[in-house]
């Protein structure tokens, strides 16, 4: 028992409103007019020449509104066409000029010019109507009493029946007086097909028409055409293109009634179905079932295909248009999502069945193209891989150039781009060097380059074969003290994870300050904390720029784990109300390596989407602001105020593994110690007295 595909049973498509047609006998056309008005058709069409416009004498009748009606013209009961009918609305225009003798005297004009004031008004108004092939023309004359003649107002109408025209043409229909007063008045009007006219079985071009039904039997549809029987009509299938014309599938002459069997794979949302009958000049109608549909658009992407046809330009292949953009992106082997390379290149509008372009110096098999739609990944494809080979293990540097010929390079990796040379713990820091000498003596694959940066891909292949060779033979003659190494390793690698990674922001305000956050920095260094602060990474900093650097501790600190620390301070207060009044920054209010005002454009998000619990603390000192001083939109996650809150914002940073409260209270002091020092020196310069020190609620009172 054949299945629903989907909610489909209609005669060519959908028909939200069936008009019944008023039916008119014969071929005769004909005139009428609104009461009180008199109203002629002439006897034979007028050649369709406008003229110039000329002045009016005095009142005109004008054509102010043109409204259309269709009708059935019927020679027998059921043989019709479709027709217009037309009907012009008509006004008084223009007025009488006074007489120059009564204006100039004030006297009173001659009664003998009062007469054609009381006259009756009489127009030719023409109708030209244009429906390919056809243009006719036809004059109609009327008549207004002088009892309906008022100024600007309204006289009523006259209907002309009627000009014949195909079912689904464009008609355009002008009118105009003779001679012409005013412009003219243009209408133009899609006809209906045969599907929202109750036109079956009175119009013989319709007679065709079958009764649609989709429905599915396992991996089979079925178009179930309901077309009477010895009826002979054609039938075509198309891909229906938004640009170009049209591409046929399949085509044939059939006797209703029919059923086409389909593929469930052959329906996309551009599959159209064409019918007519087997008569000369009929109409042929159309419809397109599948354009809505999910599971049609679910087949065309998997129809689609990229085509590489030279080193620089490809193409995307798909049965219909689609909204799509695409950007080239590097895919490591190990299974790692493809990572793309926006920037320094760009994301490109895609056309189905148009050839583009990446700027490429060379091709790699680790080169890949994403396809987005809606921006959401549709398709991704490695179009070099088939001519250069597989996915090499080889790391991709990306080149930035900067003002004044500052350079910079970092390692593309599934952490993020690793900053060479760089202390981090990742396969590209550890074999930094090396990769930068490949890059000086040439060994190194470049791919792209413009004024903006560059693309090199280094193979890897010789430093793996050395390190594993190396092992190999470290294996063979100090089994025992390898073993005993790897297990030293393997306890510091336990501890190493033990540590949570910290990520500490700030505002510069003054140097001293910064003493004061290095010494904060070091102190949590002590606990199982892994600690990254703008202030040892400043080499870093200014190869990579501060909003890379930012985004890309953020990015790894998040990604392990750890937490992000915004430790306020006025100036920091400052910054925020800043971004998010969208206001002037202050005049020093952050310094050449403030990285907590370049990190603000990337914290923001987080705040307002609701993405920051859990994963960012806040902090402050007690003697230089206090916690209700943070704008209220970062009070969202917890703010502890320096010293006096130390047992529980060390608790917050070590979560989801915090300490005993009897060790957390012991890790408390060490910090309130180790910070005693960069406090007095802060808040007491040398020469003024230092007040009492402590841990607690009290040590300390808000602003």
């Amino acid at each position: 028992m054949p299945v629903p595909w989907f909610l489909l049973s209609l005669a060519l498509g959908r028909s939200p409103i069936v008009l019944s047609l008023e039916r008119l006998v014969g071929p005769q056309d004909a005139t009428h007019c609104s009461p009180g008005l008199s109203c002629h058709l002439w006897d034979s069409d007028i050649l369709c020449l406008p003229g110039d416009i000329v002045p009016a004498p005095g009142p005109v009748l004008a054509p102010t509104h043109l409204q259309t009606e269709l009708v059935l013209r019927c020679r027998k009961e059921t043989y019709c066409d479709l027709c217009v009918r037309v009907a012009v609305h008509l006004a008084v225009h223009g007025h009488w000029e006074e007489p120059e003798d009564e204006e100039k005297f004030g006297g009173a004009a001659d009664p003998g010019v009062e007469e054609p004031r009381n006259a009756s008004l009489q127009a030719q108004v023409v109708l030209s109507f244009q429906a390919y092939p056809t243009t006719r023309c036809v004059l109609l004359e009327v008549q207004v009493p002088a009892a309906l003649v008022q100024f600007g107002q309204s006289v009523g109408s006259v209907v002309y029946d009627c000009f014949e025209a195909a079912l689904g043409s464009e008609v355009r229909i002008w009118s105009y007086t003779q001679p012409r007063y005013e412009k003219e008045l243009n209408l133009t009007q899609q006809l209906p097909d045969c599907r929202g006219l109750e036109v079956r079985n009175s119009i013989p071009s319709c007679w065709a028409l079958p009764w649609l039904n989709v429905s599915a039997d396992g991996d089979n549809v079925h178009l179930v055409l309901n077309v009477s029987e010895e009826q002979h009509f054609g039938l075509s299938l198309y891909w229906n293109q938004v640009q170009g014309p049209p591409k046929p599938r399949w085509h044939k002459n059939l006797t209703g009634p029919q059923i086409i069997t389909l593929n469930h794979t052959d329906l996309v949302p551009c599959l159209c179905i064409q019918v007519w009958p087997l008569e000369p000049d009929s109409v042929r109608t159309n419809i397109c079932p599948f354009r809505e549909d999910p599971h049609a658009h679910q087949n065309l992407w998997r129809a689609a295909r990229l085509r590489l046809l030279t080193l620089q330009s490809w193409l995307l292949d798909a049965p219909c248009s689609l909204p799509a953009e695409a950007a080239l992106c590097w895919q490591a082997p190990g299974g790692d999502p493809c990572q793309p390379l926006v920037p320094p290149l760009s994301w490109e509008n895609v056309t189905v069945d148009k050839v583009l372009e990446f700027p490429l110096l060379k091709g790699h098999p680790n080169l890949c193209v994403q396809v987005n739609s809606w921006e959401k990944l549709q398709l991704q494809e490695c179009l070099w891989a088939d001519s250069l080979g597989p996915l090499k293990d080889d790391v991709l540097l990306l080149e930035t150039r900067g003002p004044q010929d500052n350079r910079s390079l970092c390692a593309l990796e599934p952490s993020g781009c690793t900053s060479l040379p760089s202390k981090a713990s990742t396969r590209a820091a550890r074999l930094g060097e090396y990769l930068l000498q490949d890059l000086q003596s040439g060994q190194c694959l470049q791919l792209w380059d413009d004024d903006l940066g560059a693309l090199w891909a280094c193979s890897m292949d010789k430093y793996i074969h050395k390190r594993w060779a190396l092992l190999w033979l470290a294996c063979l003659l100090f089994a025992a003290a390898l073993s005993l190494i790897l297990l030293l390793k393997k306890d510091h690698a336990k501890a190493a994870a033990r540590g949570r990674a910290a990520l500490l922001l700030y505002s510069a305000d003054d140097s001293g300050f910064e003493r004061l956050v290095g010494a904060l920095a070091s102190a949590l260094c002590q606990l199982p904390l892994r600690v990254a602060v703008d202030l040892w990474s400043r080499r870093e900093m200014s190869a990579q720029g501060l909003v890379a650097w930012f985004h890309a501790q953020r990015r790894q600190t998040l990604q392990e784990g750890g937490v992000v620390v915004l430790l306020f301070s006025p100036g920091a207060v400052a910054l925020c109300s800043e971004w998010l009044q969208d206001g002037v920054s202050a005049p020093g209010a952050h310094g050449p390596h403030d990285s907590f005002r370049a990190s603000l454009s990337c914290v923001l998000p987080d705040f307002l989407q609701g993405q920051a619990p859990g994963r960012y603390v806040g902090a402050c000192f007690d003697r230089l602001l206090h916690p209700d001083s943070v704008p209220a939109l970062f009070r969202t996650v917890p703010v502890f105020s320096l010293p006096s809150q130390l047992p529980d914002f060390l608790g917050a940073l070590q979560q989801p593994r915090a300490p005993r409260p009897r060790r957390l209270q012991e890790r408390a002091e060490q910090v309130s110690r180790a910070l005693e020092p960069a406090l007095d020196s802060y808040f007491h310069p040398p020469g003024t007295p230092a007040p009492g020190r402590g841990v607690g609620p009290g040590a300390g009172d808000g602003t």
